[in-house]
């Protein structure tokens, strides 16, 4: 029972906060992609306060030390809507690869189009993945980095991995340094869930993957890298 109203205490006050940010920053607009950076990492640490002050559930960065300087090309795993907005912490500037239909949503595809992510048309297959290789090579000359879920869509805890080799393209055609991020966020934030559970949630940083790789070896270590520290991570969980 204490489980279900701390959840939907911070469910209640996260879609309001949420809401408030929207509309109280509609004037950051006009200050372009880095006003709005601004807004969205304040929105992520309060957001971030919230689940640990109601639901118990705080999250730890490691690994902050091996980000490099300059632009990456930043592949995580993807477990449950926490990642979305706690990565925005450590990056001054980036793009997140999402699906176009993001851009239609009131308000927030405003912020998105502001910030100038790169929305895709799913469906399109190899075109659009043309596309996103041509964005991400202008993104990286200019000084950005590019997140990537490369399973594109949230897995549950212990599911199968499902990569794509989108995330192998981008690397082999920009040439950028990739930077591994392993989570187990879905062990207190599970995936479609209306339920947070208390405990330790960690987000670590894995040691950069250099350019220079074929795509086949890229593809299999970022894979091996990632599910291995995750699976440990989820293994290891504190749940309180």
């Amino acid at each position: 029972m204490i489980l279900i109203l701390r959840s939907t205490l911070f469910n209640a006050a996260f879609f309001t906060t949420t809401a408030v940010f929207l509309l109280a920053g509609l004037p950051v607009l006009a200050a372009g992609r880095m006003g709005v950076f601004r807004l969205a990492r304040t929105w992520s640490r309060t957001s971030l306060w919230l689940l640990e002050k109601i639901c118990g559930a705080r999250v730890e960065f490691r690994g902050v030390e091996r980000i490099p300087p300059g632009p990456v090309l930043l592949a995580a795993k993807h477990q449950s809507a926490l990642e979305t907005f706690a990565l925005l912490q450590h990056f001054p500037d980036f793009s997140f690869i999402l699906k176009r239909e993001l851009l239609r949503l009131p308000l927030f595809g405003w912020y998105l189009r502001r910030a100038e992510q790169i929305a895709i048309d799913r469906t399109s297959g190899r075109a659009a993945l043309g596309q996103v290789v041509e964005r991400a090579k202008t993104l990286f000359a200019e000084g950005r980095s590019v997140f990537i879920f490369p399973e594109g869509t949230r897995r549950a805890v212990g599911a199968p991995p499902s990569y794509k080799m989108g995330v192998a393209h981008i690397y082999d055609a920009t040439g950028a340094t990739c930077l591994p991020v392993a989570l187990n966020t879905g062990v207190c934030w599970p995936r479609r869930s209306f339920l947070k559970r208390p405990g330790l949630v960690v987000i670590e940083y894995l040691d950069p993957i250099p350019p220079g790789l074929s795509k086949k070896e890229f593809a299999s270590r970022l894979q091996d890298v990632i599910e291995t520290r995750s699976n440990q991570l989820a293994a290891t969980a504190r749940v309180d």
